[in-house]
């Protein structure tokens, strides 16, 4: 479902980088966790998966598609097939509950009739039914990243990144959170869930991933948050910014693909079959045009990259306003009682 080959991502030349030699490959209908200090890689990984940034090196691929070779104009489409819910909601404040589900299908321009019917499911999936009229500042934390998991999920998608959802909640709301991604999950949907959550993690018991400085260090198929993995961070075995042995990353590779299932490793050879027919044009085309990509920094002196300090906001604001007219447009009758309620 996505798949990670030989990626690296430098964001400025000369700064180490971001992403460095990740091959790792998250399954149809699996629940896994990113784990590691901020500043490790998890956002950065999401962003190659939703192709708002591109490899310095290497493949990304998603749903067996190589995301290099997808041209801009078809980029909307594939996000469609990838739900993202977003630590702080990401709700439009001036929308209803079920506006903000709505907004999700209007702006791919669904059928007034379907939007009837599946803003409501939506809405009793996650146990907001009674609540579809409230403004996002008359519902509670856990309430309003409830309507971001219905905003996220309405449009069935085959992927749900999330980050961070349960960063801003209390651990009982935060617990809630988890059992619906789990619902979600059970229906089929592959969910990757960038953390610091450990009661979370050590709670389910799914796979989990850690990056360390860009690298992964480890992968285990029913992991808790620490481990006794000698390049773990978060579990306190290593210094972060401390250097890392030369084989971190490839060694676990190897342990990850000795205890994936049979069903995962059939699925593996034929993306490795198919990522070796176009591989050719596959790195030239996300190739760094500066060259900076193709060797990493040496210099000691080289501070890491916190990538949320060199990344544009995802949804500018008049990107929004533009959305917000459109909806309108399509949706005179939702934008009159929106109206009417302030």
């Amino acid at each position: 479902m996505i798949r990670f080959d030989d990626v690296s991502k430098t964001y400025l030349r000369g700064q180490s980088p971001a992403l460095q030699d990740i091959d790792l490959e998250f399954a149809r209908g699996e629940f896994a966790f990113l784990v590691g200090a901020s500043g490790s890689g998890k956002s950065s990984l999401m962003r190659l998966v939703l192709k708002e940034a591109t490899p310095t090196r290497g493949s990304v691929y998603v749903a067996g598609k190589d995301l290099s070779r997808i041209p801009s104009w078809r980029v909307p489409s594939l996000r469609r097939e990838i739900g993202m819910v977003f630590q702080d909601f990401r709700l439009l404040p001036s929308k209803t509950a079920y506006q903000n589900i709505e907004f999700a299908l209007a702006v791919i321009g669904t059928p007034r009739k379907v939007v009837r019917r599946l803003v409501p499911e939506m809405l009793e999936m996650v146990g907001l039914e009674d609540k579809g009229r409230r403004m996002p500042h008359e519902l509670s934390g856990g309430e309003q990243q409830r309507v971001a998991i219905a905003r996220a999920y309405v449009n069935r998608p085959s992927i749900l990144l999330a980050d961070e959802p349960t960063g801003n909640l209390d651990p009982a709301t935060a617990e809630g959170i988890l059992e619906l991604l789990a619902q979600i999950n059970e229906r089929g949907t592959t969910v990757v869930m960038a953390t610091h959550d450990r009661a979370a993690v050590d709670r389910m018991q799914r796979r989990v991933v850690e990056l360390v400085d860009g690298r992964v260090v480890r992968d285990e198929a029913e992991g808790s948050y620490e481990s006794r993995t000698p390049a773990s961070v978060i579990s306190g075995n290593v210094e972060d910014g401390e250097d890392l042995p030369e084989d971190t990353g490839r060694h676990t590779h190897a342990g990850t693909a000795a205890r994936d299932s049979d069903v995962r490793r059939s699925g593996s050879a034929a993306h490795a079959e198919q990522g070796s027919e176009g591989s050719g044009g596959s790195v030239a085309a996300t190739a760094d045009p500066a060259g900076s990509g193709s060797s990493r920094s040496t210099d000691p002196a080289a501070t890491d990259v916190i990538e949320e300090d060199l990344v544009p906001p995802r949804r500018p604001h008049d990107l929004l306003d533009e959305a917000e007219e459109a909806f309108a447009e399509d949706y005179p009758e939702d934008s009159e009682r929106e109206e009417g309620t302030r």
